[in-house]
């Protein structure tokens, strides 16, 4: 998958296409020490997440600066409310976007000029329809599918649905990384700092019988 493909009728943002192009991956900062690692990573894109409210206005503003396209997950920052004024105050601090399991959140931080990204549990094929439907509703930049390997239990109507995607959750190596990608997925997201210098010339091949899908009636 190119880095510029999406689910139908909604494109990756260009920015985000451009971050992807080179490192298709998504740093999940968790706390401040991984920060400094981050930092010195080809990697471009972050979610920042247990990060206490008072600590962000230091930190995304210095990844800024560092030419990093930052998420705050707004559902993991420790006295951040979760209301349009936290949006606000992360909007107003330099952050790109927001990352949240709340489809109220979502919608309200696309007017802001925020990027979103919603995350979402499939768990079952129930929760996936209720999922497919809160996405259709709150139409984000980005979806957070966790755990990645769900991913490849879903139709391709049904990933379709949930693009441009960013699998998460349970991704350790370079092969989960490509399967992803092969899957369909724009990136995926890790916490393990050594996969954030993965270039996309660097993922190994994917063997063919990974790909293989169930047909759509089984969602």
């Amino acid at each position: 998958m190119t880095p510029s493909q999406s689910r139908s009728g909604a494109a990756l943002d260009p920015r985000l296409a451009s971050a992807f192009a080179e490192v298709p991956v998504v740093a999940s900062v968790v706390g401040t020490q991984p920060l400094r690692q981050f930092l010195t990573a080809p990697a471009k894109v972050c979610i920042l997440a247990s990060l206490a409210v008072g600590q962000l206005p230091q930190v995304v503003p210095a990844l800024g600066r560092a030419g990093k396209t930052v998420f705050v997950n707004v559902d993991s920052s420790p006295g951040l409310a979760q209301d349009r004024g936290a949006l606000e105050f992360i909007k107003n601090m330099g952050a790109h976007g927001v990352v949240s399991t709340r489809l109220s959140l979502i919608e309200k931080g696309r007017p802001l000029g925020l990027l979103t990204m919603m995350k979402v549990f499939v768990t079952d094929r129930s929760n996936l329809r209720r999922s497919t439907d809160a996405i259709s509703r709150g139409a984000p930049d980005l979806v957070e599918i966790m755990p990645a390997p769900i991913v490849a239990r879903m139709s391709a109507q049904a990933q379709r649905a949930m693009s441009p995607s960013v699998a998460a959750g349970f991704v350790e190596t370079a092969a989960d990384v490509a399967l992803a990608l092969a899957l369909g997925s724009a990136a995926a997201a890790t916490s393990d700092p050594r996969l954030w210098h993965l270039r996309r010339d660097q993922l190994p091949p994917v063997p063919p019988a990974a790909l293989k899908r169930p047909a759509a009636p089984q969602e």
